[in-house]
């Protein structure tokens, strides 16, 4: 594909300054840089998907407004939802609410619609239930209607409107068409599953992601619980004890962090102290290539 001239202006925009609070390195000394822009922003950042879709339930609001008020104490840094997550996007608009920290975090939020010109209007549904002025991050999900929302997402980093774009996928899926666009267009975010159990993105599209300086989240970094679940009782590798992870989930997330195409890691938790353990398990030491390898080996031989 050709480039337009606009894609090609659009991926030169200097990026507005971040309020300070999200890049607080005083709180979280862990910032990745993402290369399209320069901006920095937390390595370990929060998913939203089916932990923060709870409804008008009281208790389940308030303690998902505790999570995410513990995140922002622990640095804070990209909260990520979707249309597609029932009503984690309101919970999330009422816990920064209620926090008083509309501006406190790095917005970021998808468009997943068939129609390009329902984008639009799916993106103002989404800016009003989070309750923030614009996004720092769109993203296309699972590649919908991808050409259609590009150009909209594009349009809008082009007028100030938007801060950075980028796609996604999951499951390992579809990582063939995400490697065309990832060669065809300045994206500044690509989102995919990446973890010790499912490695797939290694053998393309993370390189693809260092040599085009695209940020890359990962998502799914515990595959929804089910990877520590599995290892529970499990002997963790010698090796942890040299990265200070304590258990089998610190240690999941800094293999994923410590991948040198990963950005951020975006694990969704209900609970406090798991958030806690997240952004610890994000300051401290991470593997090298050689603990990766004793990683992968050990995981294998379980």
């Amino acid at each position: 594909m050709t480039l337009t001239r606009r894609h090609l202006i659009t991926s030169g925009l200097a990026f507005a300054a971040l309020p300070a609070t999200t890049l607080n390195a005083a709180t979280d000394p862990t910032l990745r840089t993402i290369p399209s822009t320069g901006v920095k922003v937390p390595a370990v950042g929060l998913g939203s998907w089916i932990t923060f879709n709870v409804g008008n339930d009281p208790e389940l609001l308030r303690a998902s407004t505790e999570v995410i008020a513990a995140f922002l104490d622990e640095g804070g840094g990209m909260i990520d939802s979707s249309p597609m997550y029932g009503s984690s996007q309101d919970t999330i608009g009422h816990a920064l609410e209620q926090l008083g920290r509309r501006d406190a975090v790095f917005a970021t939020d998808k468009v997943w619609t068939g129609s390009m010109a329902d984008g639009p209007e799916q993106i103002g549904a989404t800016r009003d239930k989070w309750g923030v002025t614009r996004f720092e991050l769109l993203q296309v999900h699972n590649l919908v209607e991808w050409r259609g929302h590009l150009d909209t997402l594009f349009e809008m980093k082009a007028a100030g409107q938007l801060g950075h774009v980028g796609i996604t996928t999951s499951h390992g899926r579809r990582h063939r068409e995400m490697e065309r666009i990832m060669k065809d267009y300045p994206l500044d975010f690509v989102q995919l599953t990446y973890n010790l159990a499912n490695r797939d993105a290694e053998a393309r599209l993370l390189p693809l992601a260092r040599e085009k300086g695209i940020s890359v989240i990962a998502n799914r970094p515990f595959e929804r619980g089910a990877l520590p679940r599995r290892l529970e009782g499990a002997p963790l590798p010698g090796v942890a004890a040299e990265l200070g992870a304590d258990n089998w989930a610190q240690l999941l997330l800094k293999f994923v962090l410590s991948h040198p195409g990963v950005t951020i890691a975006i694990p969704a938790t209900t609970r406090v102290e798991h958030v806690r353990e997240n952004k610890v398990a994000g300051r401290g030491p991470l593997p090298d290539a050689a603990q990766r390898r004793e990683i992968v080996a050990h995981f294998q031989s379980l």
